[in-house]
């Protein structure tokens, strides 16, 4: 007989009979008992909804019960009964137990109370087994799922473009080298220097920072693909905003003018986040709850103007507002904050780069919409960039949301040789390790497009959490490696 015939507690609630016969299995969140009676609320995992599980002392023998704690794993069986109390149409009458996994109640970290945040980061390992945090992974499970399934349904090509590259894509130096040297006596040069030609690629290489230059090379031959992969940068950042491993999601498209790229960037975000309004509803409703008790706790101008189901509907109810960014920086600088000298960085002159207060003004206080901003300085931009005719500016964009400001950054990218050279060589970006790049402009060169999305920033957004930390199951951040 199968061990393994059990409904899963969602299942249950969604097409349970009374009167049917049923095995759960979960973890145990809470039991209380008298001489009659032991309520035991089970969850596992499958939904953020605990099932309440009614046991009789008189048919589960003393030594099962004891080790029902919180934080155990147990099979039940028994049948589906109308329940007496408020919260659930139907509860389970056990029959049987039986204990999988004990949790000794006086070590088991999580306890039925309230934990912080920076204490869950703690013990990683547990910390999915609440509610908040089984909400949060259940959500962005939903939204990988849409973003996968949108670009499958409009054609694209699914991409896995390398971990392990000898390019650093963004030029910003901020890399994980990877070697196999001895590191306490590596191979020297005639010049003293490590002799990378004695390394496992024999040159120098490191982790991605991003997929997009060899998806622009898929895209010349599929014409639409898409990445989405592990993406790393080791910049010494203790924000609330920053990972040093991290997923983005990066569309390249053959055929594709700047125009063509916002309307698919926009299209894109209010796919997926409408997708999880519509299959995360009961997780969503918790997180929205759990953010508005949250921003109750915060100083009166820290909070937010709407709720976190407010700002999900705010993005996908309105056409997103395009603007050039020559056209955002003199509404800045005409601004109350700006010369009321409440901004943290003043905006006084063009080509002044963005920062997310000036990006959040734009959307929740200006426009109120999701803002795309176009055309930025070539200044403040990739080399790859498609340079536009005024020869100051280049064809960017961003896409700013409330809350958060930029989630999405993208670009019509540079197709004539001669152009993308000659910034190369202004940034001395070296030609020569750039060949196979360089090479797609030569052979058969069209307009191209693309965007780049961090996932966690996506998740963050959707979720209302206050820390991309909180976002991903393990992060990795300076000084932490743990599990």
């Amino acid at each position: 007989m199968a061990f393994n015939k059990r409904i899963k507690i969602k299942h249950l609630l969604d097409s349970g009979k009374v009167g049917e016969q049923v095995t759960l299995m979960g973890w145990v969140r809470t039991k209380r008992s008298n001489k009659n009676v032991a309520f035991i609320a089970l969850n596992d995992g499958s939904t953020i909804h605990n099932y309440q599980v009614v046991a009789d002392p008189n048919a589960i023998s003393e030594d099962i019960l004891k080790k029902v704690t919180t934080g155990a794993c147990i099979k039940v069986q028994g049948e589906i009964v109308a329940s007496q109390g408020s919260g659930q149409s139907t509860e389970l009458t056990v029959k049987t137990i039986e204990i999988l996994g004990e949790a000794d109640p006086e070590k088991y970290p999580l306890q039925p109370k309230k934990h912080s945040l920076e204490f869950l980061r703690e013990i990683a390992h547990l910390r999915m087994r609440t509610n908040t945090f089984g909400a949060v992974f259940r959500v962005r499970h939903a939204l990988a799922f849409a973003v996968h399934k949108y670009f499958n349904d409009k054609g694209f090509f699914y991409i896995h473009t390398p971990i392990i590259t000898a390019s650093d894509a963004e030029g910003a130096g901020e890399t994980f080298r990877v070697t196999t040297l001895d590191l306490k006596n590596p191979p020297l040069d005639e010049k003293g220097n490590i002799d990378y030609r004695e390394d496992f690629f024999e040159r120098e290489a490191n982790l991605t920072v991003s997929g997009q230059l060899e998806g622009e090379l898929a895209a010349m031959a599929l014409s639409e693909i898409y990445t989405f992969g592990p993406t790393f940068r080791a910049e010494n950042s203790n924000t609330t905003r920053h990972l040093a491993e991290f997923w983005m999601i990066e569309p390249e498209m053959a055929f594709y003018d700047a125009e063509d790229n916002q309307d698919l960037a926009e299209n894109f975000l209010q796919y997926v986040i409408s997708y999880a309004l519509e299959y995360c509803k009961d997780d969503l409703d918790f997180l929205d709850k759990r953010a508005a008790e949250e921003d109750a706790g915060k100083k009166a101008d820290q909070r937010s103007d709407m709720g976190l189901l407010e700002r999900l509907q705010f993005v996908t109810q309105n056409d997103f507002e395009r603007i050039t960014y020559t056209e955002a920086i003199d509404i800045l600088r005409n601004s109350k904050p700006n010369k009321k000298k409440k901004f943290n960085y003043l905006i006084e002159e063009w080509g002044a780069d963005l920062q997310s207060e000036h990006e959040r003004f734009l959307v929740e206080n200006h426009f109120k919409k999701p803002v795309i901003l176009t055309d930025y300085p070539k200044e403040i931009k990739s080399f790859y960039m498609k340079q536009n005719d005024d020869g100051k500016t280049v064809a960017a964009m961003d896409i700013l949301f409330p809350g958060i400001g930029e989630i999405v950054g993208g670009s019509q990218r540079e197709e004539r040789l001669d152009k993308l050279t000659q910034r190369m060589d202004e940034l001395d970006i070296p030609q020569e390790e750039m060949w196979w790049y360089l090479e797609t402009r030569k052979f058969g060169a069209t307009p191209h497009s693309g965007f780049g999305l961090g996932f966690e920033r996506l998740v963050q957004f959707v979720t209302g959490m206050g820390n991309i930390r909180d976002v991903i199951a393990f992060p990795r951040t300076p000084g932490n490696v743990e599990f």
